[in-house]
């Protein structure tokens, strides 16, 4: 069995770092794969790109002429927004590669949508946003207009019924009509999106979680972590972090910066707290958070991040919406309790009061007072650490779900 998994990278963003970990998995199970991207950053050489300097320069500017051409102005969308309208070449590479089973992460700026149709073998394609179900949005938020046909898209401001949504969703539904194609989604309220969607509605649905190497991202000595990352032995520190997750609304800064000046305003807790940030580097023009803040940059190296979630007390995560949530995976992996807003896949990860807290969605009072409700009880908090580490060493470890992925992969040539 040969399988071929497709991403627009390789090392950036959460669904890269699903894409490489299964790849590792599978690999480490004897099967016989290789990952094909549109950006290579990393040296894995089981991870291919474009060779060319023309092909590589194509790959990181495709998305910006994409947009130019449809006239996609960025500034004036609410969210990411994606036509998939440029031609590729992947159907000639993937042919050439031979593979028995296709499986596609993030590919939304790597092809154009037609393509899939042409695909002679079956697909699997994992759902990390909700861009395949959809007429070019990855976050549809609270429009459902995705269980008909799209039209009057709240993400392109749009009042007009055929308007570039409804477009999109016609070709998805002329060119996907008939694609031997198996979705799966990394979690429950994923898969249940998709299962309302006109798109996906008679579609075979897998729930199969992104998986985690707990060997690596595992619970370190929390004083010589911070010693490693130069950060306060005596204080209690609470960490944020996402690619972007200052200006990416979606990430729900805004709403932990209230949170974290509802906690400033008691004198006690800011003098026993810190925050950390990593995935953004310091603004010229930093946001008063009430508490002292170490920026700590894009974190790409495994080690470091893992003793980085270890320095921590807490993670909050605050986002609007996640299909799964893999920092809060990563970090309940080292025994981090996280907090959380009770929305998207993040019940499957976080068990409220047993390994971490959720949150009322989208009430920064409710996320203070889980962080708070974290920290206050050191006998309670050690309880938190354990569970939140048998809960992903038990559902998600990195070599259950590669054997789960490779039973589905099994059992999908089965019945060609």
């Amino acid at each position: 069995m040969k399988l071929l998994y497709l991403n627009g990278a390789d090392i950036e963003g959460g669904a890269a770092r699903a894409a490489t970990r299964l790849l590792q998995g599978v690999h480490a199970q004897g099967g016989d794969a290789r990952l094909y991207v549109q950006r290579k950053y990393g040296d894995d050489p089981l991870v291919d790109g474009p060779r060319s300097r023309l092909g590589k320069v194509f790959g990181r500017v495709r998305p910006t002429i994409e947009q130019l051409i449809c006239g996609i102005n960025p500034g004036k969308i609410n969210g990411p927004f994606c036509a998939a309208f440029l031609p590729d070449r992947l159907p000639a590479q993937i042919a050439a590669m031979a593979p028995d089973i296709v499986h596609l992460h993030w590919v939304a700026r790597m092809m154009r949508l037609e393509t899939l149709c042409r695909f002679t073998m079956p697909i699997v394609w994992t759902m990390h946003d909700s861009w395949a179900f959809t007429g070019g949005c990855y976050l549809p938020g609270d429009c459902t207009r995705y269980r008909e046909s799209c039209g009057s898209c709240p993400a392109l401001g749009s009042e007009q019924e055929n308007d570039l949504s409804r477009r999109i969703w016609m070709r998805k539904q002329k060119a996907w009509h008939h694609l031997n194609l198996t979705i799966i989604a990394p979690s429950h309220w994923m898969a249940a999106c998709a299962r309302t969607s006109s798109l996906f509605r008679n579609s075979r649905i897998e729930v199969i979680p992104n998986g985690l190497d707990v060997k690596r991202f595992k619970p370190l000595d929390q004083h010589s972590a911070r010693d490693i990352l130069s950060l306060p032995q005596n204080r209690k520190l609470i960490l944020f972090g996402a690619k972007g997750g200052m200006s990416d609304r979606n990430k729900g800064f805004h709403l932990l910066v209230e949170a974290l000046q509802a906690l400033a305003a008691d004198i006690k807790s800011r003098d026993s707290m810190e925050l950390l940030i990593f995935g953004s580097t310091e603004p010229a023009s930093p946001p008063n958070l009430g508490f002292k803040t170490h920026y700590l940059g894009w974190q790409n190296d495994d080690t470091k991040l893992a003793a980085l979630y270890t320095a921590a007390d807490v993670f909050v995560l605050p986002s609007l919406h996640e299909s799964l949530g893999y920092t809060a995976m990563e970090a309940m992996a080292c025994g981090t309790p996280c907090v959380a807003f009770n929305q998207g896949g993040v019940p499957d990860l976080i068990d409220h009061q047993q390994n971490g807290y959720l949150a009322n969605p989208y009430q920064p009072a409710d996320l203070a007072h889980g962080i708070v409700w974290v920290l206050e009880d050191k006998v309670r908090w050690n309880k938190l650490a354990d569970c939140a580490r048998n809960k992903i060493i038990e559902s998600f470890a990195l070599e259950k779900i590669a054997e789960r992925h490779m039973t589905l992969y099994r059992g999908i040539l089965r019945h060609e």
